[in-house]
């Protein structure tokens, strides 16, 4: 939060008249900014495109290279920057000067002989709408991620999850290869939050999101499908490596009991999977309906195991014409 404060402290002067260049820079020290000066409106632009740039600039109309309103204008076709509030100086009194440097992108404008209260007033004001301006994007990027996000666990929500498997199917559509899928659910949940609390509950469903998102790769995507049921989208995952994922989620969650206040709780997982390639290509429904029923079968051999979901060849479709092989972990 300081930083993002130190860096709207930051103002640039640019002067190309030392006596004027001077005076402001004198006038903006004393007020607590800390200055950065340029002669020319061609350096400008290049402190303006730092990456640490300040965030309110002083900008007078006439200087060489370029002008303060090609300034201006270059600057707004900058999309992906901060937004930097301008000030734009300069002797040039008419009606018309004005408007020019304002449709020029300049956020106000003051004459020449300025004065300094007015200056002052003028870049608080340019403050306080980078202030609002900064306000309304982390509030935004926080309805975004509540939009996207799981509230509980912060991992991806179904709508979310989902539209990765559809990604995912698209993407092996134009390029080929196998992708997979892992249904996880945890097993005797219920009992959990009758035995517990729904508190405990919920601390359970947290660590368990942890140690599945510290196992799988950087590149899978982790999401709540629902309830207790959680989704991993796998990128390039054939039958093999897909099981080698699931052994792997199962075993880090069946290691070591979860620790709370109530005492310890074990707790393991129960996995469906199902896999899309090149020779059995599978639409997202058929891949949660297939990891489902694994899912279903894992639950009822006993639970704490991972299934591969099974697709009997049929002659009637030629896309699944070879079977998945069934795959127990016990």
């Amino acid at each position: 939060m300081k930083e993002e404060k130190d860096l709207k402290k930051k103002i640039l002067i640019a002067e190309d008249d030392p006596i004027s260049r001077r005076l402001l820079e004198v006038f903006l020290n004393r007020w607590g900014y800390d200055v950065a000066v340029a002669a020319s409106g061609t350096e400008a632009l290049d402190l303006l495109e730092q990456v640490d740039a300040p965030r309110l600039a002083v900008l007078d109309w006439m200087m060489p290279g370029l002008e303060g309103v090609q300034v201006c204008r270059k600057i707004r076709e900058r999309k992906d920057r901060p937004y930097v509030y301008i000030l734009l100086l300069s002797a040039r009194a008419q009606k018309e000067d004005l408007l020019l440097g304002l449709e020029s992108g300049a956020d106000d404008y003051l004459t020449k002989p300025f004065d300094a209260p007015e200056l002052r007033a003028r870049l608080h004001v340019g403050q306080r709408i980078l202030q609002l301006q900064d306000g309304l994007m982390v509030a935004g990027a926080e309805l975004l991620f509540r939009a996207t996000h799981d509230s509980l666990t912060g991992i991806s929500n179904r709508g979310v999850i989902l539209d990765s498997l559809r990604r995912e199917h698209s993407r092996q559509k134009r390029e080929g290869g196998s992708f997979g899928i892992v249904l996880l659910d945890v097993d005797h949940f219920k009992s959990v939050n009758d035995t517990y609390g729904h508190l405990c509950g919920d601390t359970v469903l947290q660590e368990v999101v942890r140690r599945v998102t510290s196992t799988v790769r950087a590149y899978d995507t982790v999401g709540r499908y629902g309830g207790e049921e959680f989704l991993i989208v796998a990128p390039s995952s054939g039958a093999e490596g897909i099981l080698r994922l699931s052994e792997r989620v199962r075993l880090a969650i069946e290691a070591t009991p979860i620790k709370m206040d109530a005492g310890e709780i074990s707790v393991t997982v129960s996995l469906g999977l199902a896999v899309s390639s090149e020779a059995a290509p599978l639409d997202p429904k058929l891949m949660l309906s297939t990891a489902d029923e694994a899912l279903y079968r894992a639950k009822a051999d006993g639970r704490n195991r991972s299934k591969m979901g099974i697709l009997d060849a049929s002659p009637s479709d030629s896309a699944v014409e070879i079977a998945l092989v069934k795959t127990g972990s016990h």
